[in-house]
């Protein structure tokens, strides 16, 4: 099983159809389920992995649906915590070709507030794999939670341990946070992680000016089995230890926005990995070239699809074949 534990956001993105309203008004906005943890979750849940969703579920008119989005994936949800702090919000501007900004309402919000008594109530037994990433694996107090969950399993061996950074500088740099505070926690996260997804804009953010190639085979020496760079429409950056770089071409789409690519490609390649018996560290490390570029492709083809749709709305599994076979 596939545990995903983090931060479920409500995400307010622009209605293109609705125009930008009159004069001296903002856009139109729809709220849709949101936020990296419930993304992947939702994601895994689709193409038909066994995944559980471990977060805090804050008060509001909007908390029942991030729950029903989850159910309504196949997602099972008994590990969501009912807490009394409210639901987070992102306010999403988007680009001209599609790539997203966000704009935060967090402060007291339910999913920073995670502590290992919870987490402990609410674990799956039978997990093969963890997920943690995103604002909530870097922000105080429940990252320290998280942070121990983690540890733990990476030294025990008992499941395999995805980190994703997905930087939100305004959150990062603010909120409570200090940069120094967050690359701190983001370097034990590393240290325990067997699969690490980034983003170029991570990067950009976390080591300034560091060439690609570079930084993930330097990272790869970090401590991960497998890491993986993205930078939007450029081929995706796969480095292991020891190992040569390697490259995987993003697929052409019809770009409406971003939202929720990497989170769909992080999906992609845990379902691969799970569904190809790679579930420990040893499997990871002698996972043959063959099978590692079949789960990529299929995690690239998950994330390209996903951007095809208004917000995070990653593909079925039959939409996923159909692709495939389309070629």
């Amino acid at each position: 099983m596939l545990c995903v534990l983090g931060e479920l956001v409500v995400d307010l993105i622009p209605d293109a159809a609705a125009g930008a309203g009159p004069e001296g008004t903002a856009p139109h906005f729809v709220a849709r389920p949101g936020g990296n943890a419930l993304n992947v979750a939702v994601a895994a849940g689709r193409l038909g992995t066994r995944v559980a969703l471990l977060a805090r579920v804050g008060r509001g008119p909007l908390a029942p649906h991030l729950r029903r989005h989850a159910e309504l994936s196949g997602v099972d949800v008994s590990g969501m915590v009912d807490a009394p702090e409210p639901v987070s919000l992102a306010v999403v501007g988007l680009g001209p070709d599609g790539s997203a900004d966000y704009g935060f309402h967090v402060v007291g919000a339910a999913d920073w507030q995670w502590t290992a008594e919870e987490i402990a109530s609410v674990w799956p037994a039978d997990t093969q794999v963890l997920h943690v990433g995103s604002i909530s694996s870097w922000t105080a107090p429940g990252c320290e939670a998280i942070a121990e969950v983690a540890e733990r399993l990476h030294t025990s061996g008992a499941a395999l341990v995805s980190v994703d950074p997905n930087i939100r500088p305004m959150l990062a740099e603010g909120f409570g946070n200090t940069a120094e505070d967050v690359r701190r926690r983001l370097d034990r996260l590393v240290a325990s992680a067997d699969v690490v997804k980034v983003s170029a804009e991570d990067v950009a953010w976390l080591e300034p000016g560091a060439d690609l190639d570079e930084l993930a085979t330097a990272w790869a020496d970090r401590g991960p089995a497998l890491v993986l760079v993205t930078d939007g429409g450029d081929p995706l950056r796969v480095a292991r230890p020891g190992r040569p770089l390697l490259t995987v071409p993003m697929r052409t789409v019809q770009v409406v926005d971003t939202v929720g690519a990497g989170d769909s490609l992080a999906a992609g390649l845990l379902t691969g990995l799970i569904e190809a018996g790679v579930t420990s560290r040893t499997a990871l490390e002698s996972i043959d070239d063959d099978t590692l570029h079949r789960v990529l492709d299929d995690a690239v083809l998950v994330a390209a699809l996903n951007c095809t749709r208004v917000g995070a709305d990653p593909p079925t599994r039959a939409e996923l074949e159909q692709a495939r076979t389309a070629g």
